[in-house]
């Protein structure tokens, strides 16, 4: 397994995830995170973005390394889309449920979060199947050549 690999992909999954924060998050959905003025931070307040991005970059160097360990030999698009898929069920399932039944938020709350957050996790999915190229030998081994 190649370490830089996994950094790369894991940098470019979270790029991806600024921008796709900053539009879904940030934009589309400000308005029903305004209905709950006690849990989120107020429009423009941005003290905890750098601990947020750090977390976020950490957790894509995990998936990073689970794609990684579960890489098929197949085209890093249909391996990504699969991963997508399945790690954008596992964290929307989990986080929107964990979330609803710990916050005082709403059940469309609780729906956007699954929503949202399985779009965020399929998009990283399909970035870092895109981006981290395996090693020749493994790629091979995995195809069972």
């Amino acid at each position: 397994m190649n370490y830089g690999r996994l950094v790369v992909a894991a940098l470019a999954a979270t790029v991806m995830d600024a921008a796709y924060g900053f539009v879904v998050w940030g934009q589309l959905l400000a308005g029903e995170f305004g209905r709950y003025p006690a849990i989120f931070r107020p429009a423009g307040d941005m003290s905890g973005f750098v601990l947020m991005f750090l977390g976020i970059f950490v957790g894509m160097c995990a998936a990073a390394f689970i794609y990684a360990k579960g890489y098929e030999g197949g085209s890093g698009a249909v391996e990504g889309l699969k991963f997508g898929v399945v790690i954008g069920l596992l964290m929307a399932a989990y986080l929107s449920a964990a979330n609803y039944g710990t916050m005082r938020i709403g059940k469309k709350l609780a729906l956007t979060y699954l929503i949202g957050g399985f779009g965020e996790w399929f998009v990283a999915g399909v970035v870092i199947g895109l981006v981290y190229k395996p090693a020749a030998q493994a790629a091979r081994r995995a195809a069972g050549v």
